[in-house]
């Protein structure tokens, strides 16, 4: 399994303890290390090298949840894409998505920058990808549901205390503005149809907005193709490949250029 120092630990080598054990070494804790760690792993079927990414619970901001809760810490995901796009050896990056929402601006930080990357990304979402998790999961390049998980779409809320001033509600609606126009432009849904499911008083009855199940978040535009963990795969690895190719060819083009001018 190939190694990243940026961040992937390297496990124990056992020739340390063990003189006998000369030339081997114990990849166990690079395994169990990034996934404790940053819920994250180095794979690949050989040919490819990806890194999988999970992301669950609540997506954790400025403030510190709960022991209690299960969260994905935003300062741990930033420094972790940086390091994915820029690693010569990760091909590409599986996000697999089981969250209730969280923070909006953490998520939707992340957001931006897993739109952002240029390496082949592709985004699962199992169980659900509820509020903010909706722009996580549109971000990646190909987005995946599962026929049983539900994505919530709803309009912005705070808790806390508010000031009850007309400033206080037109924050809301730019901050609601911000994660429609993101949504819209990575997915196929348009901003009208995404507020009338935001917006929707008639399925929730102690809440505003709508909820999708995998073959509805399809129709709807929001997703791009009903699959599994096997589908999602085989979609990645053909973007890398695919992606191999057009840089291959770019490659020849610039040689053919270069051997050009010389003559």
């Amino acid at each position: 399994m190939m190694k990243n120092s940026a961040y992937h630990n390297p496990g124990k080598n056992e020739a340390e303890t063990d003189p006998g054990a000369e030339g081997r070494q114990d990849h166990s804790g690079d395994r169990n290390d990034p996934v404790q760690e940053t819920g994250s792993v180095l794979t690949g079927d050989g040919n490819h090298q990806i890194t999988c990414l999970t992301i669950i619970g609540q997506i954790e901001g400025h403030y510190i949840l709960s022991s209690q809760n299960k969260t994905t810490k935003y300062e741990h995901v930033i420094p972790l894409l940086v390091a994915i796009e820029e690693d010569p050896k990760t091909d590409g990056l599986l996000v697999l998505l089981n969250t209730v929402g969280g923070d909006v601006e953490a998520g939707l930080a992340l957001a931006e920058l897993l739109a952002g990357m240029k390496k082949p990304t592709v985004s699962l979402v199992l169980g659900g990808g509820h509020s903010i998790g909706v722009p996580l999961a549109v971000a990646a390049k190909h987005s995946f549901i599962v026929p049983s998980a539900t994505m919530t779409i709803h309009p912005v809320r705070m808790n806390g205390l508010m000031l009850g001033v007309p400033q206080t509600l037109e924050y809301f609606q730019r901050m609601q503005d911000r994660i429609t126009r993101f949504v819209s432009h990575n997915s196929k849904i348009s901003p009208q149809r995404f507020l009338e499911l935001a917006m929707n008083t008639e399925e929730l009855v102690m809440d505003v907005g709508t909820v999708l199940d995998g073959p509805a978040a399809v129709r709807e535009g929001l997703i791009d193709t009903l699959g599994s963990l096997s589908d999602a795969l085989a979609c990645l690895y053909d973007m890398i490949d695919e992606k191999r190719k057009k840089e291959k060819k770019g490659k020849k083009a610039a040689t053919r250029k270069k051997q050009a001018q010389n003559n």
